[in-house]
């Protein structure tokens, strides 16, 4: 396993919110031609495995960490209060895999009982507010200064960059205006999620449709331009690095998307980041960068999702649905979740 920068890899875990997946859609369509392909099957290393083979010692403290975390375990929790009908909450993956996308019998039994399904923004489900999320405020999404993507770049780095964008049927002048966090969230994907998001909508825009479909009421916790302007606000330079090293990444991202389904599918969702720390080592200078994303990108939207799935639960029988990353921790959904009086168990 490569001693490289973790970083960007981090960054996967939280960059593709349900909104950047959407935007992920877009790309593809301008890519064109991703809808003939065979729907591909995704490979990669699992690092827990690799771990188990190479430094057993790294796997226990990375074990250690996540049993010491919070609700660390458990991908669809119960939520239960006097008097009000049970509610679900899952945590979700924002990817497209026939190993996600075959839920259990335990979800689909929460899922069917629920009146109203929720998800982080259902400004994906209709084109006119997605469009609206990115034209209201134009420079969080696109240089609006005469500067392209590559303009800022090393011209090192941005031959880099366009020879991976066209390895992966996106036309280089095609993205040349949009702000780096955009793009990151195609390069946090491996090309096969890119070709299986061709075929099929991702898990949580799956459980939207089909909540639709059978004549369910179905919300959000977030609009689209409220997770953009979370993402634009982390400095600017950050991006650009995890840019360049999500696009220079390799199979790194390929092995950390098949640590992260293996180890969703476990329900061991607090040792995803602890895994990856061991196995691929990050340098001092990111620490700094990953904090300040950690503290916008997850911990404070944590909040604005306890406090406004709150309503829902007072109604009961709901199914919210959250990215999995969500859900443990001191600050984690499920704990802001007990603060207000709930009472939470895990079930899947």
């Amino acid at each position: 396993m490569k001693a490289t920068p973790y970083r960007p890899l981090k960054l996967l875990a939280g960059l593709n919110t349900l909104f950047l997946v959407s935007i992920v859609l877009s790309l593809l369509e301008v890519a064109g031609g991703a809808h003939a392909q065979e729907a591909p099957v995704c490979t990669g290393k699992n690092y827990v495995e690799e771990l188990a083979k190479t430094r057993p010692d790294l796997l226990a403290k990375a074990e250690a960490e996540a049993t010491a975390t919070p609700n660390g375990q458990g991908r669809l929790w119960k939520i239960e209060k006097e008097g009000i009908e049970p509610s679900w909450l899952m945590g979700t993956i924002h990817v497209t895999d026939p190993r996600i996308l075959d839920l259990p019998e335990s979800v689909l039994q929460a899922f069917d009982g629920a009146g109203t399904v929720v998800i982080e923004t259902t400004d994906i489900l209709d084109p006119r507010k997605m469009a609206g999320a990115t034209t209201s405020r134009p420079e969080l999404t696109m240089f609006t200064d005469g500067s392209t993507l590559f303009s800022h770049l090393s011209e090192d780095d941005a031959t880099a960059l366009r020879a991976v964008l066209e390895e992966r049927g996106i036309p280089p002048y095609s993205v040349q205006k949009m702000k780096p966090w955009v793009l990151s969230s195609v390069f946090a994907l491996p090309k096969c999620q890119l070709a299986l998001i061709a075929h099929d909508a991702p898990l949580d825009i799956m459980l939207a449709k089909k909540a639709q479909a059978d004549g369910k009421d179905v919300d959000g916790l977030e609009t689209g331009a409220e997770q953009v302007e979370a993402i634009s606000s982390l400095p600017f330079d950050m991006h650009m690095r995890g840019l360049v090293e999500l696009a220079r990444g390799g199979s790194l991202v390929d092995d950390m998307n098949e640590t992260m389904l293996a180890l969703y599918l476990q329900g061991r969702i607090a040792l995803m980041m602890p895994v990856v720390k061991a196995a691929v080592p990050e340098r001092e200078s990111s620490m700094e960068d990953y904090a300040a994303f950690e503290q916008t990108i997850v911990t404070m939207r944590n909040h604005t999702m306890a406090e406004r799935a709150t309503p829902f639960l007072e109604n009961g029988s709901a199914f919210i649905a959250v990215g999995a990353l969500h859900l443990p921790g001191q600050e984690g959904v499920v704990e802001l979740l007990r603060e207000k009086g709930y009472t939470l168990t895990s079930v899947e």
